[in-house]
């Protein structure tokens, strides 16, 4: 009873204490149910968010290096699938992060949502998070342990925690550590042990024994006297009483077996042949086990520091003295309204019926016909019926023009690779193509071309993209106001939005002095010029000889480089060297693309003639594996001009509309480049067939806003110089002494100044003498400062004007 009442007691005591609790109890943080799924649902959301920005980052990721350090900027394009903010988190998790592990942060993010949802059990989440970042900077190390340098797989983490580890333990220490770090998470978070593995390794043991024995026993044949057989025996015994001892000599092989005791008796034979067999088998296995020694090819010194130069520090990285280096953006150039080919069904009815009108004129019949439409141009594909000559049509050019009224009809008889003649007709409302669309097009963007260049489209509408390192040289021709001008810019404007500074240099010779003095912005960033050039844009005639007589120069050193590199061309030498296997104390030195432009060739051979060609034509033969390349633009397709020496070398070539057809045939071997219509309309050859393009548009507004955001940006110290190159016109001093000049020298001073004409001729024809010591009268004349430096092919500039002032200089010299 006492212990009754004291339970009685204790209870009453108590009830107090718990009301007072419960009345201090702290707020609960319990979510609700419409809570949970609020926010579960968020978690889950997020999760598969980050998933898809980490994998668009995988392919996308370094097309948004440019515009990252920009964010936010809602003008930037971003090719991730998550836009900015998804480019941006996956460059913080991946590249700044752990790598490509940080996937499982994604995934741990969804499996909480998941959890939040569905009210589980929250201290398994918190083991999952707590395991899952572990295996994280497991793997962010065991990739970066396979990089050398800063890369996605492994990220910024696992790469400077694998050079922490490499420095202190080495190699092999951070393998091992990897491996300790490997069975201490198997370890505690499957309870794996020592007898674990041992006793998974004897049931794995035991259990292919068990599989060998039962597969035998398979192949084995049931023996003839088993239990049941004696006990049949034995029922056989009671009732008939026939002894056992007597039925045993009956599967003898002496006496005559029964019929069913000799099937019995071939089971057995087959017996003794299956057996036989696996016994052979075992005994030829472990006979055919040969380990094989595979020995390293032995390295050679060079290959060894090579190696461990790459392996310290990288490859060598041209673009690195200008590592923030930004390519200029698409808002640059202009995009028009009318890009868009628009077709015209009324307009294509009527030249189709014209044109079959015409030729059902002259007899000539069409079983089909076909029209693609280009952006200037449509193309007419007629199949002519059997028995029609292609000549016949052909000869219809003019007739077909006079009947659809249109200037720039060509007839392609028969298109190259189809059973078809084309017939391009010109557009009555033609469309521009920017240069904008050319240059945003995948074709380019994707394009893995040492020097790629977009032209333009082509009459089905697909944009042109060519390699200049292929060509290797391009002519370009046309009448004045047609496009050239247009067309280089074109060419410089593409590599400008592909190459770095540091892969490719232009020199530019600029007769008009009007056409490329834009580029001067970029002069120490893109631009070559000699030394002692005060201008990089060579618009000085004289200036020109010097220019490719010195990369002539510069091809010959860099052929000796190559020679001692033992590379073929520039594009493999480039590979050696910056996998570091050529040292820059022996003279080698990345090498950039160097690419010649020549606005007007026409004016150079007048000015200049063979001073100009011999150069042009010896560059063209042999600079095509050291990477110098021509572009060489006029508009007077003359074989004056256009030589046979520089038409053997430039395969490539592009003529835009001419005045005759025999400025066509001299720069396209063929007729057509006079029937074009103008307005950036042209044809190319590569030494094939000819294709039609309309080229890419680009204005000097637009030109001007992309020198300007290159200029603007860090830049070299200087233009990529030129070797030095001293001329024959750069004088002689060897006659300076007045005792050394000849008999015959003021005679010969009297006879230039008089005749206001410096020339080695005049003298052997009025003093009578030989060439050599005319050649010297004349030096030892422009050392005295009476006739002015060589010019070529030209006479020299008399410096005196008369006589009076001839004989004041020759008296003071005395």
């Amino acid at each position: 009873m006492a212990k009754k009442t004291t339970k009685k007691k204790t209870t009453t005591k108590a009830a107090p204490k718990t009301k007072a609790k419960r009345a201090f109890k702290k707020p609960s943080l319990k979510l609700s149910s419409q809570q949970k799924l609020i926010f579960g649902s968020f978690l889950i959301i997020l999760g598969a968010l980050l998933f898809i920005s980490f994998l668009s980052f995988v392919f996308t990721g370094k097309e948004d290096q440019s515009v990252l350090h920009n964010f936010p900027e809602r003008s930037n394009e971003y090719k991730n699938w998550a836009s900015q903010l998804g480019a941006w988190v996956s460059e913080f998790f991946i590249t700044k992060g752990f790598g490509l592990p940080s996937f499982i942060f994604a995934g741990l993010l969804f499996l909480s949502g998941v959890y939040v949802t569905l009210s589980l059990n929250k201290s398994k989440l918190r083991s999952h998070w707590i395991w899952g970042t572990l295996i994280v900077v497991w793997l962010s190390i065991l990739f970066g342990f396979f990089t050398h340098k800063y890369d996605f797989l492994g990220g910024t983490i696992g790469f400077e925690m694998n050079q922490f580890f490499q420095d202190y333990i080495g190699k092999i220490g951070t393998i091992l550590l990897l491996v300790f770090g490997l069975i201490t998470y198997l370890a505690i978070r499957f309870k794996i042990t020592g007898e674990t593995l041992v006793n998974s390794f004897k049931s794995a043991k035991s259990s292919i024994k068990e599989d060998l024995q039962s597969d035998k026993k398979a192949t084995e044949p049931t023996p003839i006297f088993d239990n049941s057989l004696t006990e049949e025996a034995e029922a056989i015994k009671s009732a008939l009483d026939i002894p056992l001892k007597k039925t045993e000599p009956t599967i003898t092989k002496h006496s005559k077996p029964e019929p069913e005791v000799e099937k019995d008796s071939k089971v057995e034979m087959l017996k003794m042949e299956v057996t036989e067999k696996p016994k052979e088998e075992t005994i030829e296995t472990p006979e055919l086990k040969i380990e094989v020694e595979a020995v390293e090819e032995e390295k050679s010194e060079t290959d060894n520091l090579a190696d461990k130069l790459v392996e310290d520090f990288g490859q060598f990285d041209p673009t690195l003295e200008l590592g923030k280096f930004q390519f200029p953006p698409l808002d640059l150039l202009k995009k028009y309204d009318n890009e868009g080919i628009s077709i015209d069904q009324d307009e294509l009815e009527e030249n189709k019926n014209k044109i079959v009108e015409t030729l059902n004129n002259y007899k000539i019949g069409i079983s089909s016909i076909k029209a693609t439409i280009g952006p200037t141009v449509t193309l007419y594909e007629i199949v002519p019926d059997a028995g029609i000559r292609i000549s016949k049509i052909k000869n219809l050019e003019d007739d077909i023009a006079l009947s659809l009224a249109a200037l720039g009809i060509r007839i392609i008889a028969p298109i190259p690779g189809k059973g078809t003649i084309g017939i391009e007709v010109p557009n009555k409302n033609s469309t521009i193509v920017s240069m904008r669309s050319v240059i945003a097009s995948q074709k380019f963007q994707k394009s893995d071309m040492q020097l790629p260049i977009a032209f333009g489209k082509t009459i089905s509408n697909e944009t042109f993209v060519v390699d200049l390192a292929k060509m290797p040289h391009l002519l370009m021709a046309g009448a004045t106001g047609q496009g050239k001008s247009v067309g280089l810019n074109a060419v410089l404007t593409s590599l400008l939005y592909k190459k770095h500074p540091a892969e490719v240099k232009f020199v530019l010779v600029d007769p008009k002095k009007v056409e490329l003095t834009l580029f001067n912005k970029i002069e120490r960033h893109y631009l070559a010029k000699l030394p002692d050039s005060e201008e990089a844009i060579i618009t000085d005639n004289t200036k020109v000889i010097n220019t490719l007589n010195s990369l002539c120069i510069e091809m010959d050193n860099r052929y000796e480089m190559l020679k001692n590199a033992f590379c073929r061309n520039i594009a493999e030498y480039n590979v050696k060297f910056k996998a570091r296997k050529l040292n820059p104390n022996d003279g080698h030195a990345f090498l950039p693309y160097i690419v010649l432009v020549v606005d007007e060739f026409a004016d150079l051979i007048m000015t200049a003639g063979k001073e100009v060609e011999t150069p042009i034509a010896r560059l063209a033969q042999l600079a095509r594996a050291i990477g110098i390349h021509l572009i060489v633009a006029t508009q007077r397709p003359s074989v004056n001009v256009i030589t046979g020496i520089i038409k053997a070398n430039f395969p490539a070539r592009i003529a835009f509309r001419v005045t005759s057809k025999i400025d066509s045939r001299t720069i396209l071997d063929g007729s057509g480049a006079d029937q074009l219509i103008g307005r950036g309309d042209m044809l190319y050859t590569q030494g094939n067939e000819l294709i039609r393009i309309q080229c890419a548009f680009v204005d000097t507004p637009e030109v001007e806003k992309i020198t300007e955001f290159i200029g603007s940006q860090k830049a070299y110290p200087d233009a990529h110089l030129l070797p030095e190159y001293v001329g024959e016109e750069g004088g002689t001093n060897l006659d300076i002494d007045i005792s050394d000049r000849d008999k015959l020298f003021r005679e010969a001073a009297e006879l230039i100044v008089t005749a206001q004409q410096g020339s080695a001729s005049l003298l052997q024809r009025k003093l009578k003498l030989g060439y050599n010591r005319a050649g010297r009268i004349i030096d030892q004349l422009e050392a005295a400062g009476i006739v002015g430096n060589f010019e070529g092919s030209k006479a020299r500039q008399v410096l005196i004007p008369d006589l009076v002032s001839l004989d004041q200089l020759l008296d003071n010299e005395q």
